[in-house]
């Protein structure tokens, strides 16, 4: 099989070749934001790019700016290309596939992707599925086993 852009070909430790699709495992999911002053302002569903690259969740500035999300920084953010560019970014709640979590989001630009980052996942408190295209609920982790020991031991 010719690689491609789309495609990662390891080696394996028994010397065997494999070949991923990495296209195959892009996936996006309908993204609703809302105001975390006022929830009854609330965007229309968009479509985002689950990017588990992404730091943060970026949502087109229109689509912020139209519920009323408030700017807080300007931020310097590395893109997937290595270059830097600078965002605004505020705080939304944000709800996709059943889950919900506040964030802070990037105002992003026409010529940026939407994307639906790791903090935002992480938030929602799943783990991607990147073979059925679809988040799975997983445990949140309060406190490392050596806090929890030391606050136990000190009681």
């Amino acid at each position: 099989m010719r690689p491609s852009a789309d495609t990662f070909n390891p080696t394996l430790e028994n010397g065997a070749e494999a070949s991923y699709d990495l296209a195959m495992s892009l996936f996006k999911v309908s993204v609703v934001a809302r105001n975390t002053k006022d929830d009854s302002l609330v965007s229309p569903p968009i479509e985002a790019l689950v990017e588990t690259g992404s730091e943060l969740t970026w949502l087109p500035k229109d689509l912020l700016a139209g519920i009323k999300v408030q700017p807080v920084r300007k931020r310097s953010l590395a893109t997937a290309t290595k270059q830097f560019v600078t965002r605004e970014t505020g705080y939304a709640i944000l709800t996709a596939e059943g889950f919900e979590t506040v964030d802070e989001v990037v105002f992003a630009e026409a010529s940026d992707l939407a994307l639906l980052g790791v903090r935002t996942l992480e938030g929602f408190g799943v783990v991607v599925d990147n073979i059925g295209h679809r988040f799975v609920a997983t445990s949140t982790l309060v406190a490392s086993t050596l806090v929890a020991s030391t606050l136990v031991a000190s009681a």
